[in-house]
């Protein structure tokens, strides 16, 4: 068999058959390639539209995952695969082209990689007004890591950290799977152990998916939240990982009450804190009213909130597994 497709899934019954229509209707021979979905025990309908499109779909497999973490469900598909090449796809994301799989199997053939990279902007049809500022300020310079590639669109061999989500089989042989210490970030600690085993990772528009924005400020700044603690783990485990530009929504997050404290005592920090105030509003809107010339007006009115949650959850969710950590 060419190619395995692992879908780690929680309750995605909004998504999943989409999704999984996309997947099943490639043009490769349905005996070159399979569907395995890793269900981490939903409670909604995810499970049973699983069941309900197998009889239709002989190369879609349903596993149960009952760690539900997704670490969990990458290794129970991972170690149940049967492909010499493994393609992981959430069950939120909009895969259109019939070629995507075939595309795979081109990119690997025709670079040699072991692993390949993809974009994975935020956009989906229908979007709310949010989530449309949501996908805007994610692919701003001010809403995302600048060191990720992820937004990118230019072919070529890239650090596989960020962006790496094809493997050819043997890179599991070479590095090992998943850390299940991980609830978030676990794509992001694994592929940082494929760099360091010196494995090759190709970046290619051609095998791009879309990715769902949130839909609300709260299932924003819990996303966030969450990806804060997964790259504090990530630093305590890697601490090569941790750079500047990464750090710099958590040391913004420590500046601002320190500095409005010691306001109290000194004018020094009471001017301090005001004027990291202003360059911080600056910053959010200035760039809110840039993306707006080339975006919807009406963005301009959400888009410095959905930076403000960009960086206090992030931001937040580091400091809460470094304070939770503290002294162990």
């Amino acid at each position: 068999m060419l190619v395995s497709v692992i879908v780690p899934v929680r309750n995605e019954a909004a998504n999943i058959r989409q999704t999984l229509g996309c997947l099943l209707r490639q043009d490769l021979d349905a005996d070159q390639f399979e569907v395995i979905v890793v269900d981490g025990e939903s409670v909604d309908q995810t499970a049973a539209i699983v069941r309900e499109m197998q009889p239709l779909f002989r190369n879609l497999r349903l596993l149960s995952n009952p760690k539900r973490l997704s670490s969990a469900a990458r290794n129970l598909g991972v170690r149940d695969a049967r492909g010499r090449m493994i393609v992981i796809v959430d069950g939120h994301c909009a895969i259109d082209d019939p070629r995507y799989l075939t595309h795979v199997v081109e990119a690997f053939e025709k670079s040699g990689a072991d692993t390949l990279g993809r974009p994975q902007p935020l956009k989906m049809d229908q979007a709310s007004p949010f989530q449309e500022a949501v996908s805007i300020a994610r692919g701003s310079w001010l809403g995302h890591n600048p060191d990720s590639d992820i937004y990118s669109d230019r072919a070529r061999f890239v650090p596989p950290d960020n962006v790496a989500v094809a493997y050819r089989r043997e890179v599991f042989d070479k590095v090992g799977l998943f850390d299940e210490q991980f609830d978030a970030c676990e794509d992001v600690e694994f592929n940082t152990r494929v760099r360091h085993a010196g494995l090759t990772c190709y970046f290619t528009p051609v095998i791009r998916v879309d990715y769902q924005p949130r839909g609300s400020l709260g299932g924003l700044l819990h996303q966030m939240f969450r990806y804060g603690i997964g790259r504090s783990r990530l630093g305590r485990k890697h601490p090569s990982s941790i750079t500047l530009p990464s750090l710099v929504p958590v040391l913004w997050l420590l500046w601002l009450p320190l500095t409005f404290a010691l306001g109290f005592f000194s004018p020094i920090f009471a001017a301090a804190f005001c004027l990291s105030v202003l360059i911080y509003s600056l910053s959010i809107f200035g760039e809110s009213l840039r993306l707006s010339l080339r975006h919807p007006a009406r963005l301009i009115t959400r888009t410095p909130l959905v930076f403000f949650a960009i960086h206090i959850g992030f931001g937040w969710g580091f400091m809460r597994d470094r304070l939770t950590h503290l002294g162990k």
